[in-house]
Parts: structure tokens; sequence; C-alpha cells
């Protein structure tokens, strides 16, 4: 990935992601990296191909759900979050 991208994936998680949410994503992504990685696995042209196939019967019988939709959910998720950490950090003061 190039470092524009990741760039401009980090500034997208700092306008949306609370403090705790960002520290809980870098926790994650450093005990996922500090993993021993497995070999990657190799496809042959048939199980890409079956794996098309079966992307697109999934598509076909409405099995999918799109970006815009994905996003929504995302953020409402996010949103309810934030809220609970604030309703938990107001009991505490």
């Amino acid at each position: 990935m190039s470092t524009a991208t990741l760039t401009n994936l980090l500034e997208y998680l700092y306008e949306t992601l609370s403090p705790n949410n960002m520290r809980w994503v870098g926790e994650h992504l450093i005990e996922h990296a500090n993993k021993k990685e497995e070999p990657i696995k190799r496809y042959t042209m048939e199980d890409l191909n079956a794996m098309l196939d079966e992307a697109e019967a999934d598509i076909t019988a409405g099995r999918v759900t799109d970006h815009e939709e994905s996003m929504r959910k995302w953020k409402e998720k996010l949103a309810h979050e934030e809220e609970f950490e604030l309703a938990q950090a107001a009991k505490t003061e």
C-alpha cells in the first residue's frame, strides 16, 4: 500500500475514531503484526474462478451489502460506542 493511501487512511481514522477507539485499533494492529506470519496461500486459476462464481451468485441472489450501507452501519455503531463511552465517563466523574 502506498504512503499516500496509508496517510489518507490515517486521516480518515483520526476524524472518525475516539481516542479510546484509536488505542484499541492500534493495540490490535500491533498484536496482529507481531504474530508469526503464516505463508501466503497460493490460489490456482480454478480457485479464483470458483470464488468469482460464488461472488457473482451472491450478487445475483441479493446477498450483498453495498458500500454506502456498510459505512452507514459502521458510523452508527461508532456513534453508539462513543455515546456509551461518554455515559460511562460521566458516571465515573
